[in-house]
């Protein structure tokens, strides 16, 4: 188990982590949460002894980390997948790991099996991708069989093969009985890998609990009615008879309501009772990534602004419309739409047709639709030089002819 109790790190004027305390059992997985900033791998390595703290204590199994016997047999731990020499092969890496703690060398060779890299085993690290390094990182955790096992974003650069083993692995280790303490940004991983939360921010602590009271504590849960939309006078007749009931009613934007104060059945008692027909009647429940928003938000030290390009719009040319907006775009859960799709090909080719084309804003013509648009600024091609033409043969001189004989004198006519 790992413990900590008024755990406090200063750097110079800086806190980032005050008087924290918390514990983690073993048997479960652990998610620690909290935004960029807020002390989570601070707190990481002070567990590990690679700080120390500045007030408080954080210990596992009853000692600190460098008082136990042989820590990297009880504890392991990834918190940097790049610290590796990348000169030296993935077996080599971990059989050094292994002669320093006392692990026999077939061990390496087990690890490297439960991890997916026996066929890479001989190559170098420095080859390895993203990927392949958290894999490589989450072996030498494994490496003493530990019974602690804390992971930095074991995650991070893995494909979605690589995130469901990682999944299985962390929950099949706390079933083991072991102490699983795991800190990750991807709340839908969490939500499905961890039993148990410890929420920081701003080094402080916000949330200790599991992950159902997690959420429920930090959203609020709400029916969704829906009644037909032919018939509006059906819906004003609802919400006045759930109001009366002592619920509380908002309308959405796509005409259905958001009911809270009620329960389902409730609900569909009302409607019955006022002969309301309803279309819909569903519960909504909020995800984790939706609670931790909410419980977060006023920890959060980095937050964006809109990017206004003040100075960056280029003019538009003579003639040209500006682009009309897409309903609904910037909004979350906006999508662009799908291609449109003739006669079951989802890009047709297009027909050539001869048409006319028409004069584009610079000058040239405007490409046919599916052709590529001509670059208005590209240089012609040069031409090869033409050898000048050759001149012509001067005709041949003409001899003069005589004149013709006049056959009205006298004396031609004989």
């Amino acid at each position: 188990m790992i413990e900590a109790v008024g755990l406090t790190k200063r750097y110079g004027d800086k806190t980032a982590v005050y008087n924290l305390s918390f514990q983690v059992r073993p048997g479960a997985v652990t998610g620690f949460l909290g935004p960029n900033g807020s002390g989570k791998s601070t707190t990481m390595r002070m567990i590990l002894g690679l700080d120390n703290p500045s007030a408080g204590q954080v210990t596992i199994g009853g000692y600190p980390y460098r008082k136990l016997p042989n820590a990297p047999r009880q504890v392991g731990a990834l918190l940097d997948a790049k610290a590796v020499h990348g000169g030296r092969s993935a077996r080599s890496h971990l059989l050094s790991l292994a002669q320093l703690s006392g692990i026999p060398a077939r061990r390496v060779d087990e690890v490297l099996g439960v991890v997916g890299l026996h066929e890479v085993a001989g190559r170098r690290s420095k080859g390895f991708s993203l990927g392949m390094g958290q894999r490589l990182g989450i072996a030498a955790a494994l490496l003493g069989d530990p019974q602690v096992l804390l992971f930095d974003e074991p995650v991070n650069g893995l494909d979605p093969e690589g995130i469901l083993w990682v999944r299985n692995l962390m929950k099949a280790l706390a079933a083991e009985g072991r102490t699983v303490f795991v800190s990750s940004h991807l709340m839908s991983e969490m939500a499905l890998t961890a039993d148990h939360l410890i929420v920081i921010g701003r080094g402080q602590l916000l949330a200790d609990m599991s992950v159902t009271d997690f959420i429920s504590a930090n959203s609020a849960d709400f029916a969704r009615v829906r009644t037909p939309d032919t018939e509006p006078q059906q819906r004003e007749k609802l919400s006045a008879a759930i109001t009366e009931a002592g619920g509380h009613v908002l309308p959405e934007q796509d005409g259905g309501l958001r009911v809270t104060g009620l329960p389902l059945p409730r609900i569909s008692d009302i409607a019955h009772d006022a002969d309301v027909r309803l279309w819909e009647l569903s519960p909504h429940q909020a995800s984790l990534e939706e609670a931790y928003m909410r419980m977060t938000q006023g920890a959060v030290d980095y937050r964006s602004t809109t990017d206004q390009k003040a100075g960056l719009q280029q003019p538009l040319p003579p003639g040209a419309q500006p682009p009309m907006p897409v309903p609904g775009q910037g909004q979350p859960g906006w999508y662009a739409p799908p291609p449109p799709q003739q006669g079951g090909q989802p890009f047709p080719a297009p027909q050539a047709v001869p048409v006319q084309a028409p004069a584009g804003p610079y000058g040239g013509a405007v490409p046919a639709p599916g052709a590529p648009a001509p670059n208005p600024y590209a240089q012609p091609a040069p031409q090869a030089p033409q050898a000048p033409p050759a001149p012509a043969p001067a005709a041949p001189p003409v001899p003069p002819t005589a004149p013709a004989a006049d056959l009205t004198k006298p004396e031609d006519a004989r």
